[in-house]
């Protein structure tokens, strides 16, 4: 079963502490340029998971301070994956989307097909690779939970099968009116690893919305499984049309090259009568 992570924030403190485990366990160094926490706070090439803080009215017309973990969705259906031809990118069993830079062509299709906006690439490098969050793969593949999950002190994450922890969210919903009715990354592009629960509407806290609930690669899908029928039919079409061409070519030039030779002939023609006509004479 594919795994997943809970995300409740409304337990979000905004510590950063996942930031911190993030760079730590995947080597990326911090640049005080480019924060991982604050307002507005963007992914980059160095910062593959960041906090963003938003001040908030919630249900009880209260002005409050929420924190959103953002980092790759890890999408059940990647698009990233689907418009990658050189397979640097692939979803492996466990659920996470996987990067294998040994096998970037440096095309960036990956961060044009995805909606969340989340591949980034190393501008700043003369051999630049693409950048984003792993979900831990190597250590999921050892039993152990992402390193942002394991740090957070006030369990805003929850690692588990997916299926259980929708189940559980829906759960937590279902018991208390304070949250939002509606579990972000079940349904969206076809579902994602990441799950969110919140008491703000996911609108007012920087989430992507109207995303459709259709996995992206499907459309691509439809479409790409008529290119060898298509294929075929444009070739013959095309073989038709160039001996069509090349007929109505041959047929020119032999019209050409006989009223070129009209003149000639018939001068050919008068010299020879004329010399008959001297001859006879003679």
């Amino acid at each position: 079963m594919a795994k997943g992570v809970l995300v409740d924030v409304t337990k979000c403190i905004g510590c950063g502490s996942c930031t911190v485990a993030c760079n730590l366990w995947n080597g990326l160094s911090y640049d005080k340029e480019k924060p991982a926490m604050g307002s507005n706070i963007k992914l980059d090439a160095k910062n593959w998971t960041v906090v963003n803080g938003h001040e908030v009215t919630n249900k009880n017309h209260e002005l409050v301070r929420r924190f959103v973990k953002e980092q790759c969705f890890h999408c059940q259906e990647p698009a990233c994956a689907s418009a990658c031809f050189s397979k640097a990118l692939q979803k492996d069993e466990e659920g996470a989307v996987t990067y294998y830079p040994h096998l970037c062509v440096g095309c960036r299709y990956c961060m044009v097909a995805c909606p969340f906006d989340i591949p980034k690439y190393e501008w700043d490098k003369s051999f630049p690779l693409v950048t984003k969050c792993q979900m831990c793969s190597t250590r999921m593949t050892k039993g152990e939970v992402p390193a942002c999950v394991a740090v957070c002190p006030t369990g805003v994450m929850q690692f588990g099968e997916r299926n259980t922890l929708l189940l559980q969210a829906k759960n937590t919903l279902a018991k208390d009116e304070g949250y939002v009715k509606s579990v972000y990354g079940e349904k969206e592009v076809g579902g994602t690893a990441w799950l969110y629960i919140s008491d703000i509407p996911f609108e007012e806290l920087g989430f992507k919305m109207n995303l459709g609930v259709t996995a992206l690669p499907t459309y691509s899908h439809s479409f790409l499984k008529n290119i060898p029928g298509m294929a075929f039919v444009w070739g013959m079409v095309l073989t038709g049309l160039y001996y069509y061409t090349k007929r109505r070519a041959e047929i020119a030039n032999k019209k050409l090259v006989k009223k070129d030779r009209s003149p000639k002939i018939k001068k050919q023609i008068d010299e020879s009568k004329l010399m008959g006509e001297e001859k006879d004479e003679s």
